[in-house]
């Protein structure tokens, strides 16, 4: 199999599948809000629980928004990159819109008619063109890579990225005053506001922790793209627990499963009074995620 049909199976899989880790923990969360009798809890997870196994089997979209295609690359030291491979990689995208199919959304006409509309769209899922690439050869961050610095292989990760988490998601400055809980807190204050507002709960945050406004970004990705569930650290284990106690629970009907979890991902840092805090609340189907070596 090409490169492109590679990018092409990871657009259409990040679309309609989940992760076995986050299939267990909404089962788990399910059977919680069985246990404390939330009605309206355990509908709401029962019919999202449908919603995954459909879309799975049929390899259809989990949700309507079918997101914007942000990819990720890890370059092993050892291996070259090939002849035409970022090409490859947008024709792959491309046609993994059309086969999922992706929802028209790409905007028509110049920079100021695509900022007011005033255009139309495409009617061709394609047209939705990715975000810029990040690519890394060495990352020192809380998640790391998944393939070795020394490697001669390269991994690809697609996420698609909806509409709804980031009208919710914030970059800002935090002044920590040394305090690792005061930036955390700062990060859990906007999380509690905006996943009262999201509506597609349970949620799986993210949050990125760096130096820059671009690096708490691209950090806060990387933990969505390489987050387990089955793998959490103390402080995601510690968000998941205060979040959980707003009883916002799964579509806003109140319950004890407002988020399943939570990813962390912190990056290097500087001497200075402040660190730049990414955070993202992930609607229910989120983090779409797929990912190869190629």
């Amino acid at each position: 199999m090409d490169l492109i049909e590679k990018v092409q199976d990871a657009v259409v899989n990040a679309g309609s599948s989940y992760s076995e880790d986050r299939l267990s923990a909404y089962e788990n969360a399910l059977k919680l809000e069985k246990e404390l009798n939330n009605e309206n809890a355990v509908w709401a997870l029962e019919q999202m629980i449908e919603n995954f196994k459909v879309a799975d089997d049929k390899k259809l979209p989990l949700c309507d928004d079918t997101g914007i295609p942000h990819v990720l690359i890890e370059i092993g030291k050892e291996r070259e990159i090939p002849k035409g491979f970022f090409n490859e990689i947008n024709i792959g995208i491309a046609q993994g819109l059309d086969n999922l199919p992706g929802r028209p959304m790409a905007v028509k006409g110049n920079d100021m008619e695509r900022i007011e509309q005033s255009q139309g769209l495409y009617n061709e899922p394609n047209m939705m063109k990715p975000a810029s690439f990040l690519i890394e050869e060495k990352d020192e961050s809380t998640y790391g890579r998944l393939i070795g610095v020394d490697d001669d292989k390269i991994r690809i990760t697609v996420l698609l990225e909806g509409g709804g988490p980031e009208i919710r998601a914030k970059t800002y400055r935090v002044f920590h005053k040394r305090e690792s809980k005061i930036v955390f807190g700062e990060a859990l204050d906007w999380l509690k506001e905006s996943l009262a507002m999201l509506g597609c709960t349970p949620s799986i945050p993210a949050i990125g922790v760096g130096r820059t406004h671009f690096e708490a970004n691209a950090l806060m990705i990387r933990a969505m793209a390489h987050g387990n569930l089955s793998n959490q650290s103390d402080i995601e284990k510690y968000i998941t627990e205060e979040l959980n106690k707003t009883n916002i629970g799964p579509l806003g009907l109140g319950g004890k499963t407002t988020v399943l979890g939570s990813f962390v991902n912190i990056g290097s840092q500087r001497a200075s009074g402040v660190r730049i805090v990414a955070a993202r609340p992930a609607c229910f189907v989120e983090p779409r995620v797929s990912s190869f070596v190629f």
